[in-house]
């Protein structure tokens, strides 16, 4: 079992079963992760080096528009995919082994944590490890301390308010809030309605 192949695995959505050899790559892979996490995370880097850092962890050219304020942390990395100008704030999570896909112009808040991994729900196979990859559309805005769980895509121009927990897919241009994270707005197109009058109390989310 090759890192190849335990990718293609995790992209077919198939379970990983505690102790096989797909586990095994998959443990090496997050050592290897905490590694350069590590580098990351430690003193001051200059833009251009935390950028060389990320390709690094995720194995994927990373464009020079990126911006990322350390700390940041990922247990596999190799399943992180950035387009271009995404900026993801400080203190970040990412738990992308079973993929995480982040559209242009995305904003991604404070301690934002990302998850793609459930385990067997059966006591006897909780060390099982289910990949459900999550996809952030294009220019999404993810407020600070938001959760996005397994399995969700969150559409274009899409904003999820600080704190919420995301459960379910949010559709393109909306506004989600809460925990569970429901739809409360629709965002217009520019020029329609003043951006304070989108949520209640007259003030959009903040990151």
């Amino acid at each position: 079992m090759t890192l190849t192949d335990l990718l293609a695995a995790l992209t077919a959505g198939e379970t990983i079963t505690g102790g096989s050899a797909a586990h095994s790559v998959m443990l090496e892979t997050s050592q290897q992760a905490l590694r350069v996490t590590g580098e990351l995370n430690t003193g001051y880097h200059e833009p251009q080096r935390v950028r060389e850092l990320l390709g690094h962890l995720t194995g994927r050219p990373i464009d020079d528009s990126v911006t990322l304020f350390p700390p940041f942390t990922s247990d596999f990395g190799r399943n992180i995919s950035l387009g271009k100008r995404v900026f993801i704030n400080s203190g970040c999570r990412f738990q992308d082994q079973g993929g995480i896909t982040i559209g242009d112009d995305c904003l991604i808040g404070h301690n934002a944590v990302i998850a793609t991994l459930q385990h067997g729900i059966e006591p006897t196979r909780r060390s099982d490890l289910i990949p459900s990859p999550v996809i952030i559309g294009r220019n999404v805005w993810l407020g600070a301390n938001v959760t996005v769980l397994p399995g969700v895509t969150i559409g274009d121009d899409a904003v999820v308010g600080a704190g919420s927990i995301v459960t379910r897919d949010v559709p393109a241009r909306t506004i989600a809030v809460g925990s569970p994270a429901r739809i409360v707005r629709t965002i217009p197109v520019d020029g329609d309605r003043d951006e304070t009058d989108l949520v209640p109390g007259g003030q959009p989310p903040r990151p």
